[in-house]
């Protein structure tokens, strides 16, 4: 088994290095440059994703109180601000930008960068870019076959949301599950506490809970990218990761918001293998595309230009 995840201490290294470096050039050559790398079907589909990161369709000014060049000064949560200005800094300083950093799930009033949006019909404001990747963005590869797996559901995480308090409380002591709170000053009950678990045990499991806390859940793009399954109600915010556009029964196992069906929908795939590995092969193809530096790179590029035209 590999797991691919960047090591932090080097992330940070090599953001100051970009800060100290400064202005990598003019962003239309380095759009041009990547596009040169890539097949005109691929570039479509980026083109897509671009239109569903910046939903913007007409001219939608920002509030015009920061420019680039304060990203040069990166205050708390400095991974967002590092994140953005890897990118950013191929336009000109002296372009506005608005921007709202940390869990947001809210639809701000002006055009801004944010990592997470409401899934709503009206979030055109919300321009996602791949904001915190050194914490949200790790892969899963040779992972073991599903059918080597248990037949159960695992869950570890941090309890301070009700959502997450409700599920243990109805299942923690339920034959299919195992699950475990790992907060230190959580919500949940002293008998559930467990110590943390590393990603390689979950990986035991042929289903490994993914509940959102703040925004998202962040464990969904490692899941995904392995031979387990994530189980999960229908989210409601999204990032970089497109969860908006994501199938219960066709990359995850959709569970009712109030998790009641939760034992009938094991029970189901445990005795359904083929549709298993369906759901498996669907959601590593929706992961595939996020671990791809040139196109990420040209995406986030080509998100920026659009943002830019369209709130300056």
């Amino acid at each position: 088994m590999n797991i691919t995840k960047q090591i932090k201490i080097f992330y940070y290294i090599q953001s100051y290095l970009r800060l100290f470096l400064g202005k990598k050039g003019d962003y239309k050559n380095a759009i041009d440059t990547l596009k040169q790398k890539i097949d005109t079907k691929t570039l479509e589909q980026i083109q897509k994703r671009v239109d569903y990161y910046c939903k913007l369709d007409k001219k939608t000014p920002n509030s015009g109180l920061h420019q680039l060049k304060e990203l040069k000064n990166p205050k708390s949560p400095k991974a967002y601000y590092f994140d953005t200005y890897e990118y950013t800094r191929y336009f000109p300083e002296n372009e506005f930008i608005d921007f709202i950093f940390g869990d947001v799930i809210h639809v701000p009033n002006t055009p801004s960068i944010v990592k997470s949006r409401p899934i709503t019909e009206n979030n055109q404001n919300s321009v996602l870019l791949k904001l915190d990747k050194v914490r949200h963005f790790i892969r899963v590869n040779q992972d073991k076959p599903f059918s080597e797996k248990k037949d159960m559901l695992i869950g570890r995480g941090a309890l301070y949301q009700q959502n997450r308090y409700d599920f243990y409380d109805l299942y923690f002591s339920h034959p299919l599950c195992n699950l475990g709170s790992v907060s230190k000053n959580g919500i949940g009950k002293p008998e559930w506490e467990k110590p943390k678990t590393k990603l390689e045990e979950h990986l035991d499991y042929k289903f490994i809970l993914s509940l959102q806390g703040n925004d998202v859940a962040t464990n969904l793009k490692w899941i995904m990218s392995s031979n387990s399954i994530a189980v999960m109600p229908r989210p409601t915010v999204e990032t970089w990761f497109m969860e908006g556009s994501l199938q219960g029964g066709i990359h995850y196992i959709e569970i009712k918001d109030d998790y009641s069906d939760l034992e009938t929908q094991l029970s189901y795939y445990i005795s359904h293998p083929k549709e298993c590995q369906e759901i498996i092969q669907n959601a590593q193809a929706h992961t595939a595309p996020f671990w791809n530096p040139v196109t990420e790179d040209l995406c986030s590029l080509l998100v920026l230009e659009k943002y830019f035209n369209l709130s300056n």
